[in-house]
């Protein structure tokens, strides 16, 4: 009987018909509800682990954590207990980065990785870019640059009592990402899935591509129709290319130098 608390992960528990855990990582200002349609999209199998950070959702009384470091600590101690049976990671944008981290913590500390390793929405971490520093900007800027970003409702943007519930975590997670330092080590040993979205202007192909160089087993890059939050907009696609890699009996088709496309791109 695990005896953690079960607040770092939703639906963690083991099931009869359980193969495999993926631990799903949020977006910044996401929570594990974002997450909540795939329960019941994924096979019986494969059981949906969707984490859930602090200052969100159920845990929104706490405060959130604005360091990198910080949560990878808390994910990779309380995520301990689940380590004796397979998992594969999936993370978008800003839970892409916290997976990744998570995963290089787990390996160096218990010698153990995910059997899959899927990153979405997210330019690979060494893959440097010059942007702006959002979390420090004045309110009403910052909200401008959420606009753009196109990923919070302008019903929330709009309401200024709802603006100061969510401000600080969206802060908070936003200071995750633009204080990250990356640090080379070796290529994790497992294999990455790359996914993007094809009118996403915050992400470049190029960026993505980079995260060939995060694994020394196979890599494939696979573009959605949709902008940043393609996630959402193409969730059955998305869904349906996660279950044929982990559930194929054979490896994954490895694209070193191309690109896959679904959806009509190509």
């Amino acid at each position: 009987m695990i005896s953690r608390s079960p607040s770092w992960f939703l639906n963690a528990e083991a099931s009869s018909r359980m193969k495999l855990r993926l631990f799903c990582f949020p977006y910044a200002g996401g929570g594990a509800s974002i997450f909540g349609n795939w329960k019941r999209k994924f096979p019986p199998e494969i059981k949906v682990c969707p984490v859930q950070l602090p200052g969100r959702e159920s845990r929104a009384l706490e405060s959130p954590l604005n360091s990198l470091p910080d949560i990878v600590h808390s994910l990779v101690s309380e995520m301990t207990p689940f380590l004796h049976s397979p998992f594969a990671f999936f993370g978008h944008s800003m839970g892409a980065l916290i997976a990744f981290e998570t995963a290089r913590k787990l390996y160096r500390e218990h010698h153990v990785l995910p059997a899959h390793f899927f990153a979405s929405g997210k330019a690979a971490p060494h893959y440097t870019s010059r942007k702006k520093v959002l979390h420090r900007l004045p309110d009403d800027q910052f909200k401008d640059e959420l606009r753009l970003i196109e990923g919070t409702p302008e019903e929330i943007l709009d309401n200024d009592e709802l603006m100061q519930i969510v401000m600080p975590r969206l802060r908070s997670d936003f200071a995750v990402c633009e204080t990250y330092v990356y640090r080379p080590e070796e290529p994790l040993s497992c294999p990455i899935t790359v996914f993007g979205g094809a009118q996403d202007h915050e992400v470049s192909i190029d960026s993505l591509r980079a995260w060939q160089e995060h694994t020394s087993s196979e890599f494939k890059l696979q573009l959605f129709e949709g902008n940043h939050f393609f996630l959402h907009q193409q969730e059955t696609e998305v869904i349906d290319s996660m279950m044929h890699v982990l559930s194929s009996p054979k490896k994954p088709a490895v694209f070193r130098q191309g690109i896959a496309h679904v959806n009509g791109l190509g």
